[in-house]
Order: C-alpha cells, then sequence, then structure tokens
C-alpha cells in the first residue's frame, strides 16, 4: 500500500488535484502543510495534517512543516467572520519553537534524508519589499481569479480588508518559494485550505516554475453534529498546561461509536491489519469500548508519555473501577477537580481539622453529605462511607493528613455518591 493508498484507507483524502497520485508513487516527493502560530500550542484539530506529514515520512518521503510567522501577522480569512489580532515577532516565534517541540512527538527531525524540517516563511517575507512582491508576484494572479475562492467570497457581505484578501498570494509564494529552493512539489492541508493551497499551484504554473501537486483531507466532524476537537472547556490543547493528560484521555475515551471508528484510521499508526481487528473485537463487545481505549491510549501516550497515561488511566478508574487511596494521592490539583467535575463541593476551615475532628460530626455538622448524625452513624456502621477511597468506621477522626494536595478531602457514600470537600 503506498502513501496515497493508505491516505484512501484512513479516510485523509478530500480533494487532491489530477496527477498527484502518479507523481508521488513514481518519486520519492518532498511535501509540506502550513500551520498557524497564534497559540504556542497545536490542538487535536491540528492532528489531521499533522498525520498527513506522519504517513508521508513514513512512507519514505520527506515533511516539512511551515510555521507562518509572516501569514500569521496577516491572518488567514479562511473558514473566518472576522479580522484577527496581530501577533508580534517575539511571540511568534515563542510560539514556532513550541510548536516544533510538539511536532516531534509525530515526526523525526534526526539526520535522515527524509528527515522532517521546520520553515518559517517570516525568514524569507522580511527580505522582500511590498514593491518587488507586487511587481515579480502580484502581476501573476488576477483579481477575478482570487475573488473566485471561497474563503473571500464568504467574506464579501460582511467585509474583507486588503490585508486578508491577499493571503492567499502570499501563501501561494510560500510554495513557490520552497519548490525553488527545497525542490517541495506537495502541499498538504485540511479541505479548508484548498483554495489557498491551489493559489500555490495555479502562481507555480503561472510562473513557469514547474509541476506542483495539491491534497487535502476532509474536515473531520461528530456524529452529534457538535465540534470536533472541542470539548466543554473549549479547545483540546496537546499541551498539558492546557488541557491535561486525564482530559486528553477522557475526550478519546468518551468519543461515540460511529466517531472512533473513523478516528481510529486517522489518528492511530497501527496497520490496517490491527484496525480491523481492532473494529471486528468492538462490535461483537461494544459495551467494552475496545476501539476507544486503544485510541485513547496511543494517542495519550505518543503526547504526553507513558507515565502521564498510566496517571490518566488511574484517575479514569478513580470513580467507577477499585481504585485505592494511593491512586488517588497521585493526581495534582487539576485532575482532580477533572475528575470529580459536577459533584457536590463543600468548603471547610482548616482549623476545623487541626485537632481532628470525628467523621459524623465532619460528615454532618461541617458539610451536608449527611442530613443528620444519625444517618452518619447508620452508613457508617453499615461500612458505607469512605474518606479519600478508604473505608472508616464511626470512630475515626478526619484531620489535617487527609488533606489530599494540603487542599481537599474526598468522602464517598455507598458505592456512586461522591462529595468532594474544600479545606480553606
Amino acid at each position: 500500500m503506498n502513501f496515497i493508498q493508505e491516505l484512501k484507507w484512513r479516510g485523509l483524502i478530500q480533494d487532491i488535484t489530477p496527477g498527484t497520485e502518479e507523481y508521488i508513487a513514481e518519486n520519492q516527493v518532498t511535501a509540506y502543510v502550513g500551520f498557524d502560530p497564534t497559540a504556542d500550542s497545536l490542538h487535536i484539530g491540528n492532528m489531521v495534517p499533522i498525520m498527513l506529514l506522519t504517513f508521508l515520512q513514513r512512507h519514505g518521503h520527506k515533511p516539512i512543516a511551515l510555521v507562518g510567522g509572516a501569514t500569521g501577522m496577516i491572518g488567514d480569512p479562511s473558514g473566518k467572520k472576522s479580522e484577527r489580532q496581530f501577533l508580534s515577532e517575539e511571540v511568534l516565534r515563542h510560539n514556532q519553537d513550541a510548536i516544533k517541540n510538539q511536532l516531534s512527538q509525530f515526526l523525526d527531525f534526526s539526520d535522515l534524508p527524509n528527515s522532517a524540517e521546520i520553515v518559517n516563511n517570516y525568514d524569507w517575507f522580511k527580505e522582500i519589499s511590498l514593491l518587488d512582491f507586487l511587481r515579480n508576484t502580484g502581476k501573476h494572479l488576477t483579481v477575478n481569479y482570487m475573488m473566485s475562492k471561497d474563503s473571500v467570497k464568504s467574506r464579501l457581505e460582511t467585509g474583507i480588508s486588503y490585508t486578508e484578501f491577499t493571503y492567499q498570494l502570499i501563501q501561494g509564494y510560500d510554495f513557490l518559494h520552497l519548490l525553488r529552493e527545497k525542490n517541495v512539489k506537495l502541499q498538504m492541508g485540511g479541505s479548508d485550505q484548498w483554495g489557498n493551497i491551489t493559489a500555490g499551484t495555479e502562481l507555480i504554473r503561472r510562473t513557469g516554475a514547474g509541476e506542483a501537486f495539491a491534497l487535502t483531507a476532509p474536515l473531520i466532524t461528530k456524529a452529534d453534529g457538535s465540534k470536533f476537537g472541542k470539548s466543554e472547556g473549549g479547545n483540546v490543547w496537546l499541551d498539558k498546561r492546557r488541557t491535561s493528560p486525564y482530559k486528553f484521555y477522557q475526550y478519546w475515551l468518551n468519543a461515540a461509536d460511529e466517531d472512533v471508528e473513523k478516528w481510529i484510521k486517522i489518528f492511530s499508526l497501527k496497520t490496517k491489519e490491527e484496525i480491523e481487528s481492532l473494529i471486528s473485537e468492538h462490535a461483537e463487545a461494544p459495551h467494552m469500548r475496545i476501539l476507544q481505549k486503544a485510541l485513547a491510549e496511543e494517542l495519550t501516550e505518543r503526547i504526553h508519555g507513558a507515565e502521564e497515561l498510566q496517571n490518566a488511566v488511574e484517575a479514569s478508574q478513580i470513580l467507577f473501577g477499585k481504585s485505592t487511596e494511593e491512586s488517588l494521592r497521585k493526581l495534582d490539583s487539576d485532575t482532580l477537580l477533572s475528575v470529580f467535575e459536577g459533584v457536590p463541593q463543600f468548603e471547610v476551615s482548616k482549623s476545623v481539622l487541626q485537632e481532628g475532628v470525628s467523621v459524623i460530626d465532619f460528615t454532618a455538622d461541617h458539610t451536608e453529605v449527611f442530613s443528620s448524625k444519625g444517618e452518619a452513624r447508620r452508613m457508617l456502621k453499615s461500612n458505607a462511607v469512605s474518606i479519600n477511597k478508604s473505608k472508616v468506621d464511626d470512630a475515626y477522626e478526619v484531620s489535617v493528613s487527609d488533606l489530599l494536595n494540603d487542599a481537599y478531602v474526598l468522602v464517598q457514600k455507598g458505592k456512586k455518591n461522591y462529595f468532594l470537600v474544600r479545606v480553606v
């Protein structure tokens, strides 16, 4: 199975220019994808073009990731309803470095013949004057051609600045520059980039610079109509400071069956045979969530490492599995709050715990875990109360030694009723 055949099987081709498949089958290709450097982290919405580069490299071709330091100063109008805020060069450079670190979890940047490279289009645009760009590049694309692009047409009623209007010309020049300097013959991206990418192939054709090709992947959708890559808290980021490994793991674990069968083909590095075997296993026992677990484990380990994966798995078992106090104490505050998001919470003063307080008083007087001390005693006598996942009796005293991250105590009533007490 060659590169294009694999992309087809994985559902990763939306549009492709004529002759692309034949050219790639007969040549070692250098191809690039552009990434927006307006944040210091990529999110899982960026993972489709990342996977295009990943599969390209695995088939022996050379991937280039272009971080748009110049285009990031302008803003791509594709899919946007308004103009974005401009960023300084210093911020864009910082973001570029952060993005390269994340891409290295997918791509090999070593000294192999097909090793990945990262480039910044600011490095060549900073040397070009406006007059030179208009004379040598702008003359090759007509206004009529540029206005025919969907990214422009969709903004004509609300208004589009000249700055954003020229974005496709600037991105087209990136392709031309990379073809001349690095023999890049193929540009890839999401289907919303088709207009910008083909502006590049057209510019290359009109300047007589040679042959160039374009390929886009479909935009990922969810079966319930909600946007892929979004959670209740916004984007699902690759940086754990923005999205914890636990929440990252949970996003894939909670995927709908009709979504995960598509997603595992797109995002997993497993072979066709391995994925088809998993799909068959999943179909026989959907309640086991075999596909969801396989994808969540693979991606969490690739992005965050084996230790963070183990922590995420243990955190996921705390609500529903046979976890221990030891597992609970491993959680940092952010993960703890994520795991118990939505459970009833109470606040007590730390002074209450300084000398120790009986579990009956703690759960009935200082919090509202129980409506009365009588109810607390009955539940404790029936062995149905836990503090930090450990069963306690009516003689137990809650103290500062029970604090999780020096701030929380977890109370469990019965099998499924949790209460998080914040100690202030």
